[in-house]
């Protein structure tokens, strides 16, 4: 194939064929790169994938093409082989889902048609896909409200970023600046987007168990003097799993005369479940809720969904701008799209997700949640069976699982999360497993390192789990004797950032 070929296209009546050949190449090379990887992740570390990714995909920008087949068979390969395959049981370290083959084969029609979801003239039929499915996703939210609305976002971070902005607006016309109350459980992305909009830092509340303290939240909001105020819970912590107690945060922020936004990118596909869904109960008070699917939700990334319970609120984001919405066209009844994001171009990432519930239906994804939620129940049970290894104490957090080996406890408290974190990096430079790691308070109250499994494969046996805590505990007897093999020579010390206790 010449390298001419390269520029063939993949819409049109003709696009489909060359995409057929092409994706032949693809779907080849991704199913022998995956027996050639072996595992979870590609052996050896970064520097080791580097000069193999390397060795393939370089120079990236020849002087002459060597065609697409080649390019195709090259690259795919190169990222195939030095992948973190979340389609792997013992890839479990963060919320990284496996995507639904459903999710994926949309993904290639959304990309070979390529509509840009910022003017009617650029996505006539995604756009109506996409107003379909943020209906079937507001309503989800926020059941009993009149007119609830929601925006197709890339996820959590953007959802957050968009409540905040229209929070800052609604309060814009009330006395001092917005207030952001939120607890010391709270996602990054909140302290980030309080920063980029140039809001006073958020007010930060104690937490007890991973979860918001109700009382201080009372006394934080007391403290503020009755100004313009947004409440920012979480369902669904990264590190643990943990829903704030939504109806008692909701109570006293309306005490207080403040706004509730809930972010619940983990924990929200928990309403597909009539099982699971009382887990998110207050949920319907929120002003706004985040939302997403790429995690609970096996499509691919992105994904992101941020609710509002009322179409009006998103007012604020409204912008005229003549070559894309002008007023006459507006006028003469084509749909205004600019509106929907605070992007202008943007993907049709709803296809995805409206395929996929098509196909499943709410019950069938009432089933891939609750398994997901079930095999953490059981894999917590698998842990607290082996007597080398020690969960955290408590309840399991939606699909979170925190632990870590019993000689870690045996030893300075330093040490111990030394070992912890050393078990990590040496299962990562094997290529064994993908565990991530967080700090989490103990049972005694100290703030320890553990190790972390956020179980989102939808249909992996509990049984297909049970080798981790083989290669953790054989890992953990090795860094305890001294003999760990994690990140670079002489590194056998936790991060100072991570040694947490005196």
């Amino acid at each position: 194939m010449s390298a001419g070929t390269g520029a063939s296209l993949a819409g049109g009546v003709h696009g489909p064929g060359h995409l057929r050949a092409l994706t032949a190449v693809v779907l080849d090379t991704l199913e022998t790169a995956a027996r050639t990887r072996g595992g979870p992740l590609p052996a050896g570390g970064p520097d080791a994938v580097a000069r193999r990714t390397t060795a393939l995909a370089a120079p990236v920008l020849p002087e002459e093409g060597i065609g697409a087949e080649a390019a195709l068979a090259d690259l795919v390969r190169a990222v195939a082989e030095g992948a973190a395959d979340p389609a792997d049981p013992a890839c479990v370290a963060h919320l990284h889902c496996p995507p639904l083959a459903v999710a994926v084969a949309a993904e290639l029609a959304g990309a070979a048609l390529n509509p840009s979801m910022d003017s009617w003239d650029q996505a006539p039929a995604a756009g109506v896909v996409e107003e379909l499915t943020t209906a079937a996703l507001a309503r989800l939210v926020h059941p009993e409200a009149p007119a609830p609305d929601a925006l197709i976002t890339s996820g959590g971070t953007e959802s957050n970023l968009v409540a905040l902005l229209l929070a800052r607006e609604r309060a814009a016309a009330g006395k001092g600046p917005l207030r952001v109350v939120t607890g010391a459980n709270a996602h990054h992305s909140v302290h980030r987007a309080a920063w980029t909009l140039g809001l006073p830092a958020p007010a930060v509340v104690a937490c007890h168990d991973g979860r918001i303290d109700p009382a201080a939240l009372d006394r934080t909001l007391a403290g503020l003097g009755g100004g313009p105020a947004l409440v920012v819970a979480t369902a669904g912590t990264t590190d643990e799993g943990r829903i704030d107690p939504l109806p008692e945060i909701a109570r006293i922020a309306e005490r207080y005369g403040a706004e509730l936004h809930v972010d619940a990118a983990y924990g929200g596909p928990l309403l597909f479940s009539e099982r699971l869904a009382p887990r998110l109960e207050g949920l319907d008070r929120a002003v706004s809720v985040t939302f997403d699917l790429h995690k609970l939700g096996w499509q691919p990334v992105a994904a992101g969904v941020l609710a509002v319970a009322d179409t009006a609120l998103l007012a604020p984001l409204s912008l005229r701008t003549d070559y894309l919405n002008a007023d006459d066209d507006t006028e003469a009844g084509l749909p205004d799209l600019l509106g929907r994001s605070i992007r202008t171009t943007r993907r049709p990432d709803a296809l995805k997700i409206a395929v996929t519930f098509r196909a499943l239906g709410r019950r069938g994804l009432s089933e891939l949640v609750e398994h997901c939620v079930t095999t953490a129940e059981e894999f917590g049970r698998a842990v607290d069976a082996r007597p080398a290894l020690r969960r955290r104490p408590g309840a399991i957090g939606i699909s979170t699982v925190l632990f870590r080996p019993v000689v870690a406890d045996e030893l300075e408290p330093v040490a111990g999360d030394a070992v912890v974190a050393d078990v990590r990096r040496t299962l990562l430079m094997d290529g064994r497993a993908v565990l991530g790691r967080a700090v989490a308070e103990d049972g005694d109250g100290r703030r320890r390192l553990w190790l972390k499994a956020t179980l989102l494969h939808p249909n992996a046996a509990t049984a297909e789990l049970a080798p981790l805590l083989d290669l953790v505990t054989e890992a953990a007897e090795r860094a305890a004797a001294g003999d760990g093999d994690g990140g670079r020579p002489g590194d056998t010390d936790a991060p100072a950032a991570e040694r947490l206790s005196p």
